[in-house]
C-alpha cells in the first residue's frame, strides 16, 4: 500500500510538540479560499510550471507535484531523524491536504509509526466519516483539528463543503481521551467577526476538558500566493490584509476566557 505525499518536511516545529516530521499528503475535500497549500487539494498527482533564474536568465521548468511513498519508506525517513525526535519529545506528523482522503493508508502508516515507537499526531479539518476516525484514533496519540466557521452557510462559501459532522467528529475524538489542539485560521473578513469568535469561544469553553490541549491562533498571510500561479488557480485573497501582531494579542487574551492553554501560531 502506497501514499500520494507532496511534501515532507524535516525539524518541523509547528506540527505538534518537539522536532517532528511532517508528510504533507495529497488531496483535501475542503477549496477553502485561505489555503496555502492549494497543491495539496488534487488527490492526483499533478503538473507545475515553476520559474527558474540564473544569472539574469530567467525559464520556466515543468516539475511533477505528488510522490507516492510506501510505509516502509515513510519508517526509513523517520529512523534518519530518530534521534532529533527522541531528544526533543517529537514525532510524526500527517497533514495536507487533508490526510483522511487517504484513511486505509493513514491507518497502516499510524500502526507502523506507532509500532517504532513514535508519538503520532494528525492535523485534519475534521471534514472525514465518524467511521475513519474511529479507525485511527487507538493509533493517534494528538489531533490538530481546525475549526474555520461556526456558520453552515459561511463555512459552505469559503470552503466549499458543509460544517455538519465537524464539530460532532471534534466531540468524538475529545471523548475518547487522545489530546487535541484546535486550530483557528484568523482570516480578516471572513471569520473573524465578533459573532463568530464568540460563538467558537462559547463552544471551546462547553467542550473544555483535560485533553483539549491547547488553542492555536493562525494569523492569515499570503505565504502560498505564489503556488496559485503555478497551478494556475485563481488566488481570492487579494485584498485581505494580515492581522496586526495587536490584534493577535487581542484575540489571544479573547479566548484565554475559556480557560484554555492559547497560542498565537502553530
Amino acid at each position: 500500500m502506497q501514499g500520494l505525499i507532496f511534501s515532507v518536511k524535516r525539524y518541523s516545529i509547528h506540527d505538534g510538540p518537539g522536532i517532528r516530521v511532517t508528510f504533507f499528503m495529497k488531496g483535501c475535500p475542503l477549496s477553502c479560499w485561505w489555503c496555502h497549500n492549494p497543491e495539496g487539494i488534487s488527490p492526483e498527482r499533478e503538473e507545475a510550471v515553476r520559474n527558474r533564474r540564473v544569472g539574469e536568465k530567467e525559464f520556466s521548468v515543468n516539475e511533477e507535484v505528488g510522490k507516492y511513498y510506501s510505509v516502509d519508506d515513510i519508517l526509513e525517513i523517520l529512523e534518519k531523524e530518530r534521534i532529533f525526535i527522541q531528544q526533543s519529545n517529537g514525532g510524526v506528523t500527517f497533514s495536507g491536504g487533508e490526510p483522511m482522503m487517504q484513511s486505509e493508508f493513514l491507518l497502516e502508516v499510524l500502526k507502523a509509526c506507532r509500532a517504532n515507537g513514535y508519538h503520532t499526531a494528525v492535523d485534519t479539518s475534521g471534514y472525514a466519516s465518524s467511521e475513519s476516525y474511529q479507525s485511527i484514533i487507538p493509533y493517534t496519540d494528538l489531533f490538530l483539528f481546525d475549526i474555520k466557521h461556526l456558520d453552515p452557510s459561511m463555512h459552505l462559501e469559503y470552503t466549499g463543503v458543509s460544517n455538519i459532522g465537524i464539530l460532532d467528529n471534534l466531540r468524538m475524538i475529545l471523548k475518547s481521551g487522545k489530546d487535541v489542539m484546535v486550530r483557528l485560521p484568523l482570516i480578516p473578513g471572513k471569520n473573524d467577526d465578533k459573532e463568530n469568535l464568540t460563538a467558537i469561544r462559547e463552544l471551546l469553553s462547553s467542550l473544555k476538558c483535560e485533553n483539549l490541549r491547547k488553542i492555536n491562533l493562525l494569523p492569515f498571510h499570503r505565504i502560498g500566493k505564489s503556488k496559485y500561479k503555478r497551478f494556475n488557480l485563481p488566488y481570492r485573497m487579494n485584498d485581505t490584509e494580515q492581522p496586526s501582531p495587536e490584534r493577535m494579542r487581542e484575540l489571544k487574551e479573547f479566548f484565554e476566557a475559556t480557560g484554555i492553554k492559547v497560542k498565537i501560531g502553530g
